[in-house]
């Protein structure tokens, strides 16, 4: 391991992230699930994500349905870009693997959060496919879309990857916690993925920035580029 990167690394902060992460661990069946399944006569993405506001032609059933295929897709893509937020966390570990062996059960715990978080979002299109009309189809490929992703540089990628943990907080924060009248299983999908993709959020970005701290202006300026396309080609 490069001296750069020993030098970037605040183990204290890798710490709190294991300890939080140990503390706020949860189950998907014994305290997400808990043996409900979706109440389709509420809706699931909020009106604040969907913006069905925004289309007053549709009639209440409408809009309903609209927020249900808006939250189904929504927690589609969840699963999309966890494939390559998992694998690429994997792949970066390796520069702890004979260091801070606290930083590496950090990320080792990340990716198993993420793997977790993976299956839970596969087993609801499972269960969110019966209730809803005959159709729908989730078109990207999880792996397609990694493998694309992944060929980008390591800044890029974790970059794109900070932001979308990012987002995924202020989503839930401004929109998804305070709304009472969408389904509470799905709610609960989200509450869940909060808690733990808080501190995944803190742990991309100090990888991101152990990661900055390697390279020169030019080498960042070409990550720079590739972090507007990638954002371009999820968009």
């Amino acid at each position: 391991m490069s001296h750069v990167s020993q030098h970037a690394i605040d183990s204290g902060r890798y710490a709190k992230c294991v300890e939080v992460s140990k503390r706020i661990r949860w189950d998907t069946d014994r305290d997400v699930i808990r043996s409900r399944g979706f109440d389709f006569s509420k809706k699931f993405l909020p009106d604040g994500l969907s913006k069905v506001t925004q289309l007053p032609f549709l009639t209440a059933d409408e809009q309903r349905l609209f927020s249900q295929v808006q939250g189904r897709t929504y927690a589609n893509m969840f699963a999309l870009v966890e494939r390559f937020i998992g694998a690429k966390v994997l792949e970066i570990s390796r520069g702890h693997w004979l260091g801070d062996q606290v930083a590496l059960e950090a990320l080792v715990r990340l990716t198993d959060e993420e793997l977790k978080h993976q299956e839970m979002f596969r087993r609801l299109e499972t269960m969110m496919a019966p209730g809803m009309p005959a159709g729908y189809s989730f078109l990207p490929h999880p792996n397609d879309v990694a493998g694309a992703v992944m060929a980008a540089s390591t800044w890029a990628v974790l970059a794109l990857t900070c932001d979308i943990e990012l987002f995924s907080q202020a989503h839930y924060r401004s929109s998804i916690d305070p709304e009472t009248q969408i389904d509470p299983l799905w709610k609960d999908v989200f509450l869940f993925h909060w808690k733990e993709e808080s501190q995944h959020a803190i742990l991309d970005e100090m990888e991101w920035l152990r990661e900055d701290q390697q390279l020169d202006a030019r080498q960042r300026d070409k990550a720079v580029d590739e972090l507007i396309g990638l954002v371009g080609a999820v968009h």
